[in-house]
């Protein structure tokens, strides 16, 4: 596998990106998000994405009532 990957995930605290990664597996990048939340949640208006690149579609947003 070549390139950074489809799956795109990105950490926003106070809308500001901080952190971010890319996998070429869902799974894993799904494993990544659940560990963004768990580790970063706290933060004050911290919100976390999952992309799929290929698709052009947004997984996962966390909190979701955004």
């Amino acid at each position: 596998m070549t390139g950074v990957g489809r799956y795109h995930l990105l950490l926003e605290p106070g809308g500001r990106p901080v952190r971010h990664g890319w996998w070429h597996c869902e799974e894993v990048a799904r494993d990544k998000f659940r560990r963004l939340i768990g580790a970063y949640g706290g933060m004050p208006d911290a919100r976390v994405s999952l992309f799929d690149e290929d698709a052009g579609e947004m997984l996962a947003t966390w909190p979701d009532d955004r």
